[in-house]
């Protein structure tokens, strides 16, 4: 947290003191254990800030499970007596009723009362990005409990896979030996992200036990929406905006609860995919009954869709035309729920000037609880694969220029939309290159030799293609240098193009004259990358098995590629893995002149191994189609290379 919420619980810590004492039923409040806990980690007092961090969060997972419990008691509350003449209080006395239930209901639950329970947002916010793990990974760590460090670092890094020194924690932590493969679990795993199998009957058992979590996880999040809110007072609480409130806040528990930590897009279509997916694995298992009650349930969210009402019709000529079918009671109990809230929202929003904004629809956009399966799309394509080859071939055009060697190809590197070349640049084109890199270490483009962004052990030296023609221009670097960089990418933009997208245009997204120099004196017992395994247009997630096209990636960038200077240096290898991020499918050697290309996206996760010696400098090439996204520099070269050829 930053320096005012750290002062915030530095304070607190003073009052967690005065209410150390417990006694049964008791509940320390979250705030106060979490901010003794700081304290003790800053004071370096290892044993007492993991006991007092743990504590914090067993008090943050009993206070929302109080708070779920009472607000699920209270939504069975018998009906308000109104009576003939009295809608106010046929319409608010339910309201009033339920808020005061659980008022009682927590207070009966709670000590001390559940006002001291009422966390700032800045501590809220640390314990829903899990802000505790990462001093508590620390703390186990200094400890030498390392499955503990590694189950709290592993928590902590689901719900923030850009923090990148965590990133870098996780890189060690994989390659110790003693460290247990089953010690990286996410602590906070909600129960319906469940792993799949693909025999048929054990599918058709994870996806119900799936389903049926994801939609207790609703409710569960529908629960937390009723009664008082952190920052609501009493009269507030009274007011009928209140209750339009609560309708919203229990339409965005859908993408609240679609979407996985560290995430900040929600997938579509989980409810309606899974039953799709049902009706299939029951079929194949020759239960033609439930796989027709799942056909009628995903037709409530899609009534027209034409394949599944082939099916319908299928099923019903199987069972018999006088056989009933019928979709799930509790899905047609879950959207004309949903529906009938909308009702109501929409009615606030046209006569009381309330604003809602609506998640699309709430029928049609979903997580997929069994997320591990993978993504839905993934797993249709796992069934059908079962009935038929899926073919990850793809033609490759002519190669544009003479004297080019394809060294490797995508069979030969283990996966798809891969390739090296060779002989792209000469001995003394790369000599003329790495002159120009000596640029990038003293005027670059603002890194110029500090600490590389990826790991504390290496500098990094970064040179755009603009930064060098201005350079040129001033007079500080060479001009056939400046633009014999600008001729190498443009070579290796035509070899690329021509090769994987013939006769689709290739834009520059990037370009980027880049030097990793190890730290001498700073490699004995390193364990880290250079740069970690990513994919370069989606977030990867490794557990879930999917790379989620969202920001902060570029999700425009189409291929990459990298043009290698030099060999002269220890480490510093190329090399691609599954989407677990530790299984090596392909590595690449560099030396001067060889040009490796590959599609952006989750099919070709990448890393590279440390330079533990020397200095590896290499062009990093992205390209994009979306001619919006090209790199803005094409003008602005051809308008310097003509004003200084006058």
């Amino acid at each position: 947290g930053n320096a005012e919420s750290m002062a915030s619980l530095l304070c607190l810590s003073l009052l967690a003191a005065a209410t150390a004492a417990t006694s049964p039923g008791r509940l320390v409040p979250f705030d106060l254990l979490y901010a003794d806990g700081v304290r003790a980690y800053l004071a370096r007092d290892w044993a007492r800030a993991a006991e007092l961090l743990q504590r914090a969060l067993h008090s943050y997972a009993g206070l929302r499970a109080a708070r779920r419990a009472c607000r699920t008691a209270c939504a069975r509350q018998e009906p308000f007596p109104g009576g003939p003449g009295r809608w106010e209080a046929a319409l608010l006395g339910p309201v009033l009723q339920r808020a005061g239930c659980l008022q009682r209901c927590l207070g009966r639950r709670l000590r001390p009362a559940p006002s001291a329970h009422r966390a700032s947002c800045a501590v809220r916010r640390d314990f829903e990005r899990r802000e505790p793990y990462n001093y508590l990974q620390v703390a186990f760590f200094q400890l030498k409990k390392l499955d503990q460090a590694v189950s709290a670092a592993h928590t902590f890094f689901i719900a923030n896979p850009q923090h990148l020194q965590m990133r870098e924690d996780i890189e060690k932590y994989r390659r110790m030996s003693g460290v247990k493969s089953d010690s990286f679990q996410d602590l906070e795993a909600a129960p319906h992200w469940v792993r799949a199998q693909y025999e048929y009957l054990q599918a058709v058992a994870w996806l119900e036990e799936s389903l049926s979590e994801a939609l207790s996880a609703l409710e569960e999040c529908r629960a937390l929406c009723e009664g008082p809110w952190e920052d609501e007072d009493e009269e507030e609480k009274m007011q009928p905006a209140h209750y339009i409130q609560v309708l919203k806040c229990r339409q965005q528990c859908v993408l609240e609860i679609a979407t996985k930590p560290g995430r900040i897009s929600a997938t579509e279509d989980f409810i309606p995919s899974h039953l799709d997916l049902l009706q299939f694995a029951y079929n194949q298992v020759g239960n033609q009954t439930l796989a027709a009650e799942c056909a009628a349930s995903y037709l409530l969210f899609y009534p027209t869709d034409e394949a599944m009402l082939e099916k319908m019709k299928q099923y019903r000529t199987e069972l018999g035309e006088d056989t009933a079918v019928t979709a799930r009671q509790s899905i047609q109990h879950y959207v004309q729920r949903s529906l009938m809230e909308k009702k109501l929202i929409y009615y606030a929003v046209e006569h009381l000037g309330e604003t809602f904004n609506d998640p699309v629809s709430i029928i049609l956009i979903f997580l997929p609880w069994f997320h591990q399966l993978f993504t839905i799309t993934v797993v249709r394509i796992h069934f059908s694969s079962l009935l038929m080859p899926i073919c990850a071939c793809f033609s490759t055009g002519p190669l544009p220029f003479e004297g080019i060697a394809v060294t490797m190809d995508s069979q030969q590197m283990n996966g798809t939309q891969r390739v090296v070349f060779d002989r792209v640049l000469t001995e003394s084109e790369c000599k003329d290159l790495l002159r120009l890199t000596k640029a990038a270490g003293e005027a670059g483009d603002g890194y110029r030799a500090r600490r590389s962004p990826h790991t504390p052990h290496e500098r990094f030296e970064g040179l755009t293609v603009l930064k060098a023609m201005q350079l040129a221009q001033n007079g500080d670097v060479e001009w056939r240098d400046a633009k014999l960089l600008l001729q190498a990418s443009e070579k290796s933009r035509k070899i690329i193009e021509s090769y994987f997208t013939p006769g689709k245009k290739l834009h520059f997204s990037f370009t980027h004259l880049v030097c990793r120099r190890a730290v001498d004196g700073e490699q004995e017992g390193r364990m880290d990358l250079s740069h970690p395994v990513h994919a370069d247009n989606c977030l990867l997630d490794p557990e879930g098995q999917e790379c989620w096209k969202e920001p902060p990636a570029y999700v425009y960038r189409d291929y990459s590629g990298i043009l290698y200077l030099n060999d002269d240096f220890q480490g510093g290898g190329l090399f691609f893995t599954e989407m677990d991020t530790v299984t090596v499918t392909a590595e690449v050697r560099p030396k001067c002149g060889r040009l490796v290309a590959f599609s952006s996206g989750k099919e070709n996760p990448h890393g590279v191994w440390a330079v533990s010696r020397g200095r590896r400098c290499a062009i990093a090439l992205w390209y994009t189609h979306s001619r919006e996204h090209a790199e803005q520099v094409k003008g602005y070269v051809e308008e310097t290379n003509t004003s200084t050829s006058k």
